[in-house]
This record gives C-alpha cells, structure tokens and sequence, in this order.
C-alpha cells in the first residue's frame, strides 16, 4: 500500500512538475507574441499614416501633372529636325510646341475646375448621411452618383483613413466591421465650400 503510495505522490510531482513548466512557457510565449503584436501594430499604424501621406500627395500631383498620353505626344515632335532650311521654320515649331503646352495645361485646368476631388465627394457624402457607413458602402453610393469616374473601394478607405487623421470624420468599430460618420469639422468645411459654389 505503502508502494502505491509513494508512485501516486511521484507521478504526481511529476505532472505538477510538468505542469509549471507547461505554465512558464506559455507566459513566456504569450509575452513574445504580445511583444510582436505591439510591433506589428506601430508598424502598421506608421504604414497607414504613409498611405494617407502618400495618397495626399498623388491627388495633388494628379491635379497638376499633364497627362503620360499627351507628354508622349509632344516629345518626339520637339526633336525632329526643321524640313526648311536653316534659322527658318524653328520659330513657328518652337510656338506650336508652346502653343500645345498650353492646350494641354488649359485643358487639364478646364477639367479639374469642374470636377471634384475624391477626398471632397467623401466628405460631402458623409456629412449627408445620418447614419453610419463602411467604406464598401460609401464606395458603393458614390460609383452610383458618378458613373464617369473610376472609384475604387480601395481608394475610398485610405481617403476616409485621411479625412479621420484631419478630423473630419470619425470611425467606429462593430465586430470586425468599421464604421464612418462625419464631424462637425467635416460639416463646417462642407458648408463652406457649397456657399463658395453658389456664390
């Protein structure tokens, strides 16, 4: 009995052993994975600021850049020699080089005068809503107000990311799911905007 005894208290000590072990590498392995979550997380948030960034300064530089198309265009016929004789036909070639620059450039101001900024139709809409939407949905409602344009969901999120980063809109999360609705800021701006269009 007394036999039975002493492996029932060894057998014991060895799963108690076993256990703290078991106990102490998972604490040690749950600090690990916490260590790289906080990591993986501050390098996530860096990348989204960049995005935004980055997303900002392309709308800008689409806003100002002649399109690849007509860039291509010109080239080729600012290098080709004059057919005329020497010192006649440049000035004429050199004007009608200037005076499709000017073309382009009037064309591209023409076009953006009229057309709103992405970042604009996203505040504006949400600012219009009561409710809160997600970016599918947000996309989803601008595609169907304008068809001409090439909205993409993608698009849509990093430029709701940047209007929350500005304070122009805020975001809520149910489950998995994230949420935008408009802030005051965003329906200040709003007004103001729509004031300057009909004035």
């Amino acid at each position: 009995m007394s036999e039975t005894t002493a492996e029932a208290t060894e057998l014991a000590s060895q799963y108690s052993a076993r256990v703290a072990s078991d106990l102490e590498h998972n604490v040690k392995e749950q600090e690990r994975l916490s260590n790289e979550i906080e990591a993986l997380q501050a390098q996530l948030t860096a990348l989204r600021h960049d995005q935004t960034v980055l997303v900002n300064i392309q709308q800008a530089i689409g806003a100002t850049t002649v399109p690849a198309s007509e860039i291509v265009a010109t080239v080729p016929a600012s290098r080709k020699k004059p057919s005329t004789p020497s010192g006649k036909g440049r000035k004429p070639a050199a004007e009608s080089r200037k005076q499709a620059t000017k073309k382009s450039t009037a064309k591209s101001s023409s076009s953006r005068a009229g057309v709103p900024k992405l970042v604009d139709l996203v505040r504006e809409h949400l600012v219009g809503l009561s409710e809160p939407r997600s970016a599918a949905e947000v996309t989803t409602s601008l595609v169907k107000q304008h068809p001409e344009r090439n909205i993409k969901a993608t698009v849509v999120r990093t430029t709701l990311e940047g209007l929350v980063a500005k304070n122009q809109a805020e975001r809520t999360k149910q489950g998995r799911a994230v949420f935008y609705t408009a802030t005051e800021a965003a329906n200040r701006i709003t007004s103001v905007e729509q004031t300057k269009q009909s004035a």
